[in-house]
């Protein structure tokens, strides 16, 4: 039986319906500082959107009250394509963490507004499943190779198959993951702390870490590293070269990449995968890097890249060229966005692997989700939109709490990546 088409009245209706009435910023401190937009349409259905920037919380919230909320009101929530155009077309200062993160905060709220409405989970909106589940990597550290082996040995029992490994660098203090015991939080005080770094130090233990990670738990967990742009290319083609006998999942972040072809000279030297792009907001940031086969996997992030309608771009192109996604997923992203980026995870055909680091159960309560870890893997639930909810009441018993991330130098007192 065939369907009519629906009548110019019910279509009014339903753009009625999805009219956007209301959006507000809400910002919430429950072990570290989140910042949510919900965006409310004239039947009721509201959308969660995260739009936490790490140390910079308080820049994307006044970006999104002062200047993107006043044009939102009163628009179709479903147009969402020509809502994200506006927002990066039309503000003239395009890109940059703060106006991405702004965007993305808002389409991925209109991308759970039209699940709520179809009633459909955000995966099936985008084309359904690609995979049962998503492979995530948990964070091993510890102040030595013992106690990191020690701490990847744990991550397995717990069902893991991947697992990132960091480790103390002998005579650097405070080097980058190591945790001391307790859940890792860079962001630790209102000013950032100043650490010291040693690069020949550090290229000395990192071979020696994964000699000791392969002799203790064999071939067949993966391993990631993550070396946090602390090197330039020839130190990060040396790096990966020493690594190769170790068959690394990926490297990460290998040096910093504002110069892409940089990437070009760690290429010429190894053939350990690469990974970079966690501080990418858009597809210019690694257009060179992907068309030219110079990383292995994109690890830009549905938050800070604009969104659900951006990052699928992104990975169409990178899909091109072979290249996966790796979206980071550090606490500093809140459930929302964890819960959006496992829809997206679930879906993308060139999926690779998805970071998982455990919330608190503070922020659990506030965020409550129905994504779930089982056998090494997150699964998306099936609610309507990205199934991520905020209990606001809950919310504002966390007050803010102003944190920045720290801050690096050698040990001549010059300024170096963190």
């Amino acid at each position: 039986m065939s369907t009519s088409p629906a009548s110019p009245a019910s279509s009014q209706s339903s753009m009625r319906d999805r009219e956007i009435v209301d959006a507000r910023v809400i910002v919430t401190c429950p072990g570290r500082n989140f910042v949510t937009l919900k965006i409310e349409t004239r039947s009721g259905v509201t959308g969660l959107g995260d739009a936490t920037l790490n140390g910079r919380e308080l820049a994307v919230a006044s970006y999104l009250q002062d200047h993107v909320v006043p044009n939102l009101i009163g628009r179709d929530a479903g147009r969402i394509e020509d809502i994200w155009q506006f927002l990066y077309r039309g503000a003239y200062w395009r890109r940059g963490p703060v106006t991405m993160t702004a965007i993305a905060a808002v389409d991925v709220a209109l991308w759970d507004i039209l699940g709520k409405f179809a009633n459909m989970p955000i995966y099936q909106l985008l084309g359904g499943r690609s995979r049962e589940g998503a492979l995530v990597y948990g964070h091993a550290n510890g102040r030595d190779i013992a106690e990191t082996s020690d701490a990847v040995g744990r991550f397995i029992e717990q069902g893991f198959l991947a697992v990132r490994a960091q480790c103390g660098v002998p005579g650097v203090k405070k080097a980058y993951g190591i945790s001391s015991g307790k859940a890792y939080e860079p962001a630790e005080s209102e000013l950032p702390v100043e650490t010291v770094w040693s690069t020949p130090k550090y290229l000395d233990i990192v071979p020696q870490l994964f000699e000791r990670l392969r002799a203790d738990h064999g071939m067949d967990v993966h391993l990631l590293h993550d070396v946090h742009h602390r090197l330039t290319p020839i130190e990060a083609a040396r790096l990966a070269r020493s690594l190769e006998p170790y068959r690394l999942f990926w490297m990460e972040d290998a040096t910093p990449a504002e110069n892409q072809k940089s990437f070009e000279l760690i290429r010429q030297h190894s053939t350990t995968p690469l990974a970079v792009g966690e501080v990418f907001n858009s597809i210019w940031d690694c257009k060179h890097l992907i068309e030219n086969q110079l990383i292995d996997y994109t690890r830009t992030t549905i938050v800070h890249g604009g969104g659900i309608t951006h990052l699928r771009r992104l990975a169409d192109f990178a899909a091109l060229h072979q290249v996966r996604t790796g979206f980071h997923g550090a606490t500093d992203l809140s459930p929302v966005c964890m819960g959006a980026a496992l829809h997206f995870d679930t879906w993308v055909p060139n999926f690779g692997i998805q970071e998982y680091m455990f919330h608190t159960d503070e922020t659990n309560e506030v965020f409550p989700h129905d994504y779930v870890f089982r056998d090494g893997r997150l699964h998306c639930g099936e609610s309507a939109g990205h199934g991520v909810t905020i209990d606001e009441k809950l919310a504002a018993r966390f007050p803010y709490s102003p944190k920045q991330l720290p801050v690096a130098r050698l040990e001549d007192g010059s300024m170096w990546d963190w």
